[in-house]
């Protein structure tokens, strides 16, 4: 009798880890998630349009059940998307949604819920997509306007060079002739480039390696005429070609929805400019009522 409480001590050694393994747990709900009252209330306050409470309410079952709650996921989905405008959070509640029911009938529909929530997603980037035909149509006509622009700047930097190749050809004439007669001549520094004293040759086309300058006359001589530069020609029209067309400018009329007209092309533009060049200051000089060519 003595050794009963080593006895009793004993048994209650052994039998403490089996008692303190036997804590209350968090027990899952054997109901199914459309009878959990937690769903039934979200249904009820997103029939009420309270979306916000109704949400929580689906959180919460989804929560309870570790996540495997399809429908609440597929309810928190609908609600993000169309009312909290969190297209992010929505795509995720849907892809739960088809993890645990993949054959499930609105598999489909989620699946396009998926699609549209990406789409929305997309249009909040800085660099977003063409969606419809009226953001290619405003895209050509932007793309048009700079190859107008392109072709402008073309031009000018063409007329520019034109015009410094003059300013420099106009010093370099009284050179290339001798109009008193004398003096005239060119002095050959020779092929290999060597230092030496240059030797006169007479007057006339100057070979490769020669440099013509104007030597200072040795006899009194008249004093030649005044240089004048003579004015740059200008570029002839363009010929009018057989089977031209006419067409008198009408309120509205451009030079895209013309070639549209006769071509059906608007790139086209350029053809009716280029044969109206003597009429059109530029490719937007349009007045009500003047003729154009319209080119074959």
């Amino acid at each position: 009798m003595r050794c009963r409480p080593h006895f009793l001590f004993l048994i209650a050694l052994l039998l403490g880890p089996v008692l303190t393994g036997c804590a209350p747990r968090a027990i899952m709900p054997y109901t199914a998630e459309v009878d959990d009252p937690e769903y039934r209330r979200g249904k009820e306050l997103q029939r009420l349009g309270r979306n916000p409470e109704a949400l929580a309410s689906f959180l919460k079952v989804i929560e309870t059940r570790n996540g495997a709650a399809a429908e609440s996921h597929l309810d928190a989905g609908i609600i993000y998307q169309e009312h909290i405008r969190d297209p992010i959070a929505a795509i995720y509640h849907y892809r739960k949604f088809r993890e645990l029911r993949p054959n499930a009938k609105q598999s489909d529909l989620v699946l396009q819920r998926i699609d549209a929530a990406t789409r929305e997603f997309a249009r909040t980037l800085p660099a977003q997509p063409l969606d419809n035909q009226a953001d290619r149509t405003d895209m050509m006509d932007a793309i048009d306007k700079l190859q107008r622009e392109n072709l402008q700047l073309k031009e000018q930097l063409m007329a520019a060079r034109a015009a410094t190749l003059d300013s420099i050809r106009q010093p370099l004439a009284p050179l290339a002739s001798d109009p008193a007669g004398a003096g005239a001549g060119t002095l050959d520094f020779g092929a290999s480039g060597t230092d030496g004293p240059p030797s006169r040759t007479p007057a006339g086309p100057a070979p490769i390696g020669v440099v013509p300058i104007q030597l200072p006359p040795t006899a009194p001589a008249a004093t030649p005429a005044p240089f004048v530069s003579a004015p740059a020609p200008t570029p002839p029209p363009a010929p009018a070609t057989a089977g031209t067309r006419r067409h008198v400018v009408a309120k509205g009329d451009t030079l895209y929805s013309l070639a549209q007209r006769y071509y059906s092309n608007r790139s086209r533009w350029r053809d009716i400019y280029a044969a109206n060049r003597e009429t059109m200051r530029s490719e937007t000089d349009l007045r009500i009522g003047m003729e154009l060519k319209i080119p074959q």
